[in-house]
């Protein structure tokens, strides 16, 4: 099934709801679903599957599930009792100076431990500090919400202002200004990935020949924060996302 046909929410709830019907493989349960709504799985087709339907298209697969089972299956696969919290790896203990020569690392993120989110709409930040040989989860934060959108970026970038580069699944002018004034390095995936893969070819850059805006924040990481007067060299920012993506 291809990324068009099934978005990365859907699959979400999916393999969420995958979990209540403990014996059913993922492949298995797809396969359901497409004979029960059809393609594209959607949650438009999904929100009117009633449980009648779903049982017939499950067929013997379901042959030991009771309705209360399965009504659960369908809430999750309509997003309803999800509590994404539950997904985002325990934070561990930090204090400086446990990783030499490491930066700190924002990561906008709406599910689980992936950079999935816009820096203006995301629902969390996850707080990475990264060196050459480890990358730690060390804080996740609620991103600020309400008022007008430059008033909020403004308070987005001040709650992570000790976090020298943040990653992003797009960020727009507005907002990098935003974050650039407070002296933060913006970084645009444009394609959500798990924190850990991203962070993972940061990792290699800076093992290998980091452009000099990442090298001086990797000597100066004891502070943490980048000088109020830096800005993001453009080229610098080429040369990493062609390096650690």
């Amino acid at each position: 099934m291809s990324a068009a046909i099934l978005t990365d929410d859907m699959a979400f709830r999916i393999g969420m709801a995958s979990r209540a019907l403990p014996g059913v493989a993922l492949d298995q349960w797809i396969g359901i679903l497409i004979r029960a709504v059809g393609l594209p799985l959607s949650p438009e087709r999904v929100k009117k599957l009633r449980l009648k339907r779903l049982r017939q298209s499950g067929g013997k697969a379901f042959g030991d599930f009771t309705d209360e089972q399965l009504r659960e299956a369908l809430s999750l696969l309509r997003g309803q009792g999800i509590d994404l919290s539950i997904t985002v790896p325990v934070p561990k203990p930090y204090r400086p100076g446990d990783m030499p020569g490491s930066i700190r690392v924002a990561c906008a993120s709406n599910r689980g431990d992936r950079i999935d989110a816009p820096f203006g709409n995301c629902t969390r930040f996850l707080i990475y500090q990264v060196s050459v040989s480890e990358i730690r989860l060390i804080e996740s934060r609620d991103a600020a919400t309400g008022g007008k959108p430059v008033e909020r970026y403004a308070r987005r970038a001040e709650q992570i202002s000790d976090c020298p580069v943040l990653c992003a699944l797009t960020i727009g002018a507005t907002a990098a200004s935003s974050v650039v004034r407070v002296g933060i390095h913006p970084l645009k995936l444009g394609v959500p990935k798990q924190a850990g893969e991203y962070l993972s070819g940061l990792q290699d850059v800076m093992a290998g020949s980091p452009p000099p805006w990442l090298d001086n924040l990797m000597r100066g990481s004891d502070s943490l924060t980048l000088n109020q007067d830096r800005t993001p060299q453009p080229t610098a920012d080429k040369n990493l996302k062609e390096s650690a993506l």
